[in-house]
């Protein structure tokens, strides 16, 4: 997805901010009263920064007390589209050693301010670690999160870069990272009932971020491309190309409207109003976790939601 064009400016301002910032350390850095104690437990932690809190829990799950994560973008009702990075964020990254980004164009700013702070942090970048690409003559689904075999290959390299920067840990970080994994297996176990029940149903979309998920479950996307496109790039839709897509409710050739709620504006809307006008059930998902989810949760409540909209 593509990044605000404002997150261009941060180039603009990193060297000085860098030089500002350079002296505000942590409390746990600094001596504070000079008294000698010190804090361990927090120096001991690996310092984390994830570009959305969806890698933020991960890291959580995995890497338990012994990590100190900061997810940049966390607001369920932040657009990740139009995020805005800060120097706040440049400075998170600055002192990090493990980072995960989504990559893929998803959240370019990452990289951008690595590069001009001289991280040395281990990066994990997601869409790498899935080894998906583009179709040809098409574009990258670049939201691997909704795909759990790419997620279980990230946490297994979340628990290698852990145990990297806290060898005494890595143990821990290892047996996290399969427990994990094997709560993913039971929501593949869903997907699969979902795809021996209703495979080759046809579903609608606003725009591509369920895309893995609803494939897996054997489900046809059948929303004009030009629809889900101009959605995603903040576009005006066509009234022919709203037309068509308006009709896949009002004819019922669709059994759900997968709605994603982060990116929703008049056109998104009027597609809702008609999937509920002619009883077409919705299916609300995020890009970013919903307050008080962990990912594993989230995801749980996202197949489940979906099942019994296929099942009405």
């Amino acid at each position: 997805m593509p990044t605000s064009p404002s997150s261009w400016r941060l180039a603009l301002i990193t060297g000085a901010s860098l030089a500002l910032l350079a002296g505000c350390g942590s409390s746990s850095d600094s001596g504070g009263d000079g008294g000698g104690s010190q804090e361990p437990a927090a120096s001991s932690k690996v310092t984390v920064v994830a570009s959305t809190n969806v890698y933020g829990d991960i890291v959580e799950q995995i890497g338990g007390a012994k990590a100190d994560v900061t997810s940049i973008i966390s607001d369920p009702d932040q657009d990740p589209h139009s995020y805005e990075a800060d120097t706040q964020n440049q400075l998170a990254l600055s002192k990090a050693k493990v980072v995960v980004e989504n990559g893929g164009g998803y959240d370019d700013f990452v990289d951008r301010m690595l590069k001009s702070s001289g991280s040395s942090a281990e990066v994990i970048n997601a869409v790498k670690v899935s080894g998906k690409t583009a179709p040809k003559g098409g574009e990258l689904n670049e939201h691997v999160w909704y795909d759990f075999p790419t997620v279980a290959k990230i946490a297994d390299r979340i628990a290698a870069a852990l145990g990297k920067a806290d060898p005494d840990d890595s143990a821990t970080f290892t047996k996290n990272a399969a427990t994990f994994k094997t709560r993913l297996r039971t929501l593949e176990a869903k997907e699969a009932q979902i795809k021996k029940d209703h495979g080759g149903e046809a579903v609608a979309i606003t725009e591509p971020v369920p895309l893995y998920l609803l494939d897996t479950c054997g489900l046809v996307n059948k929303t004009p491309a030009e629809f889900s496109e101009a959605i995603e790039e903040g576009d005006d839709v066509s009234p022919k190309v709203l037309q068509t897509t308006l009709a896949l409710f009002t004819d019922k050739q669709v059994k759900a409207l997968v709605y994603n709620e982060q990116t929703s504006g008049p056109q998104t809307e009027k597609a809702e109003n008609a999937a509920k006008a002619a009883g077409v059930p919705v299916v609300p998902v995020t890009e970013t976790l919903p307050q008080g989810k962990d990912y594993l949760g989230w995801m749980t409540a996202n197949v489940d939601a979906l099942s019994s909209a296929l099942a009405k």
